[in-house]
């Protein structure tokens, strides 16, 4: 493909990005899907499925082979990239890669601050979620999907207080400080999607198949995706340049065993506010510190970007769509820069 100016494709990837903003130039766009697997299913009994409104119905064997457990990955690849190795964004649980695109009130996202400075970046569907599709339940997915509620989030992502939440908009509860753009709340609750509590397995089979086919790069991840980041470093430590958890939800065992295999892979760890005084999030930090320590101890770099302790307050557990969005990439730029990872 030629390289596009990205004016070209503003209405596609940036129908926000101030007027002023600088052009990049893009080689190519794409998309693959990765990892899977042939699945069969006996013994179903056969249904008669109308299709369209005014069509005949047809009569429909659901049993057979059946492709499951791809996840699909989109990249955007710069005319001349600046950083040295690719940026993979990995999503949180019951979220997909439109995490990191646009905000929900209409601001360029990660995606874009990462192209702008310099970064091929490759945006994922974790399997389940999105453009990776579904497979039947519980036939190949044990169990069945979890579904987020709206007011869920309020409280376990730190926008308010739990008790905060109100289906009227105008009766919410925020923190005063807080950095999330509340009155988007809504339309980030369309982001949401349903997940599985019994797939992990299968996620991560997926995303090690992509640091295979796409790697040496840098793993940026958010919450649920952290944890199949730690694990994605650790089973090839030889592909991953550095890991960047954006408030991670899990980590490794805390072994000196395995944190000597990612020594040579620094590590940073985001945190926003509001997290001292909930429980919920206080243990989940803990388990975080004690793989960071482990890391430290093997020799290795795992460095904290604690915002609060830079008086940087009321970020959100979802970072990249708060207000000062571009504040936080920032200092994530200044680290990967810093470890020697750019031009």
């Amino acid at each position: 493909m030629r390289p596009l100016h990205a004016a070209l494709l503003a209405t596609a990837v940036a129908a926000a990005a101030p007027a002023a903003a600088e052009s990049i130039a893009i080689r190519e766009i794409g998309s693959f899907h990765v990892g899977g697997r042939t699945a069969t299913i006996e013994g179903l009994a056969n249904r008669e499925i109308t299709f369209t409104a005014g069509a005949p119905p047809l009569r429909i064997n659901p049993n057979g082979d059946f492709q499951v457990e791809q996840m699909y990955v989109q990249y955007v690849k710069l005319a001349d990239p600046r950083a040295r190795v690719p940026l993979l964004m990995w999503h949180g649980g019951g979220l997909t890669g439109a995490t990191w695109e646009t905000t929900p009130d209409g601001r360029p996202g990660w995606q874009m601050y990462f192209l702008r400075q310099g970064h091929d970046v490759y945006v994922s569907d974790a399997v389940e979620r999105g453009r990776s599709g579904w497979a039947r339940f519980p036939e190949i997915f044990a169990g069945e999907p979890v579904f987020r509620t709206l007011g869920e989030g309020w409280g376990l992502f730190r926008v308010g207080p739990a008790d905060g939440w109100n289906a009227d908009p105008g009766q919410r509860r925020a923190f005063p400080d807080t950095q999330f753009p509340v009155a988007a709340w809504n339309q980030f609750g369309k982001q949401s999607v349903p997940r599985w509590v019994t797939t992990d397995a299968q996620i991560q089979r997926a995303y090690d198949a992509l640091v295979q086919q796409a790697c040496p790069c840098v793993i940026m991840m958010h919450s649920q995706g952290a944890n199949f980041g730690f694990n994605a470093a650790l089973a090839a430590p030889d592909k991953v340049r550095a890991i960047i958890a954006v408030e991670p939800s899990g980590a490794p065992d805390p072994s000196r065993a395995e944190a000597a295999r990612v020594k040579g892979i620094p590590h940073l760890v985001v945190w926003g506010d509001h997290i001292a005084g909930n429980p919920f999030w206080e243990r989940l930090r803990g388990n975080i510190e004690r793989w960071q320590v482990a890391i430290r101890e093997a020799g290795g770099v795992a460095d904290t970007l604690d915002l609060p302790a830079r008086n940087i307050r009321g970020n959100s557990h979802m970072l990249m769509m708060d207000l000062n969005s571009d504040q936080v990439a920032s200092l994530v730029q200044d680290w990967i820069a810093a470890k020697g990872l750019m031009r």
